[in-house]
């Protein structure tokens, strides 16, 4: 057996270890020296070639890269890389951006330049690195998306200072390609989607002439959901189910030929919800409202730039349409002259843009009117393709006085809940009647109380 000990091993100094790295180094230099005065350049170049395939072909790491445009117009990509990855951000994340919109709420995180994010998908470990420069990296083998490639000096897109040139690079080993290519970057793009609809804050536009485009817009915070609507179960239901199939019917839409839009008609008395409806519906579509009061539109060409100014994806909507234009064509008097009223808004110009060329300036929009009289609409509004959808807004139902004490008082049940019940159907009183005096008293014993004595005193009236 052998001993050693401290006395027996005998360690290098550190001028040694530095003598010997100096003198490995300048040999290194020397034979670089040699080989560059003495051996041709097409033989430097043979082998340095030779020696990046070996290097390409043994790398397992395969890298695409997503370009932020395409040639001038952004990359939907890579904005839902930008998007997906803030979703990403942990602990382990040393660097990360910041943004936020003046009308936006939220505030909104991507990652930085050189921070790498790594995910995983299906098992697989996918690397995310947000490159900033004039050219692409090398050294392993690399694939542009939906991107023009760069070189140089970058490519001087407006937006980027001083020609920069931004793109990710998604790194992975290069047996997954079909896989990242095929599934994983439609996964980003759908979650991308998901993160965009949820953050998504909706605008309420009314006309404002002083704008670009007659249109001004704040928040529209409204609370309404189709949970708290006081209306017909059934009602409700096919109304929500009118609006999914509508919606994932774009491509029905393009086979039969006619514009991707929908009409609906709510008609009712006075405080029966119209107008919370059309919130529930922008809430649970996130489409944004543009509120469009006919008797504030000047004439038909304001009315064509109006209706043109609004987005996909949008409520347009028209309140007491029965109102709100008189219901007939102005085009002149019986003969022929022009009549003073020739620049207001017509029935015709009205018609044309509800199912005329002007209604397929833009897809996925709903067209809602509202009326406390249908009685009094022409029949040329009410066919479909106009109006596809009527819906009565009726006066308050035991099972809507229901829904209301469950949001405003908090309880299921009560003992009063069968006299209420007796006197709704003795009286006709609107859901917001009933939220009035759901509203007195936070004490549901006192409420309910107060909403018995009201309708009491309808029954005398009556």
């Amino acid at each position: 057996m052998v001993t050693l000990s401290c006395d027996t091993i005998t360690l290098p100094q550190t001028t040694t270890i530095i003598s010997a790295i100096a003198t490995t180094a300048a040999t290194t230099a020397l034979l670089c020296t040699i080989a560059n005065d003495f051996i041709p350049d097409q033989i430097q170049s043979y082998f340095s070639s030779k020696f990046k395939y070996l290097a390409k072909a043994l790398t397992t790491q395969m890298t695409v890269a997503v370009d932020e445009f395409n040639e001038i117009s952004p990359n939907h990509m890579f904005e839902a890389a930008n998007d997906y990855l803030g979703k990403k951000v942990s602990a382990a994340t040393r660097r990360v951006s910041v943004s936020k919109g003046f009308k936006e709420s939220d505030i909104r995180v991507w990652i930085d330049v050189e921070e790498e994010v790594v995910d995983w998908f299906e098992g697989v470990r996918v690397c995310w690195v947000l490159v900033s420069d004039g050219k692409r990296s090398g050294g392993s083998a690399t694939a542009s998306l939906h991107g023009k490639k760069k070189g140089g000096g970058g490519s001087g897109v407006v937006g980027l200072g001083k020609g920069e040139v931004r793109y990710f690079e998604i790194r992975f080993h290069k047996k997954y390609l079909d896989l990242i290519v095929s599934r994983y970057l439609r996964h980003v793009l759908t979650e991308a989607k998901k993160i965009k609809e949820s953050r998504k804050e909706i605008k309420l536009h009314t006309v404002d002439y002083n704008g670009t485009d007659y249109w001004s817009c704040i928040n529209l915070d409204h609370p309404a959901t189709f949970d708290k609507i006081a209306m017909d179960p059934d009602i409700k239901t096919e109304l929500i189910e009118d609006l999914d199939k509508f919606i994932s019917r774009r491509e029905y839409y393009r086979r039969v030929g006619k514009a991707w839009k929908r009409g609906y008609l709510l008609y009712g008395p006075p405080g029966t919800g119209k107008s919370s409806l059309v919130a529930a519906m922008a809430n649970y579509l996130k489409f944004n409202v543009y509120d469009l009061d006919l008797r504030e539109v000047m004439c038909n060409s304001d009315l064509r730039r109006l209706l043109i100014g609004t987005a996909s994806k949008s409520i347009l909507v028209i309140e007491d349409i029965d109102c709100s234009i008189e219901l007939q064509n102005r085009e002149g008097t019986e003969d022929g002259s022009k009549s003073v009223d020739d620049e207001k808004v017509t029935l015709s110009a009205l018609l044309n843009f509800i199912d005329g060329l002007w209604s397929t300036c833009g897809d996925e929009r709903i067209i809602v009117f509202t009326t406390n009289h249908k009685d009094r609409l022409d029949p040329a509004l009410l066919r479909p393709g106009r109006m596809d959808v009527h819906i009565e807004m009726s006066f308050c139902t035991f099972n809507g006085f229901k829904l209301l004490a469950t949001n405003y008082l908090g309880i299921q049940d009560h003992p009063l809940y069968r006299d209420i019940e007796d006197l709704l159907i003795k009286v006709q009183v609107t859901p917001a009647q009933v939220a009035g005096e759901l509203m007195k008293s936070d004490f549901p014993e006192l409420a309910l109380e107060k909403l018995v004595m009201f309708l009491r005193a309808l029954t005398t009236i009556r």
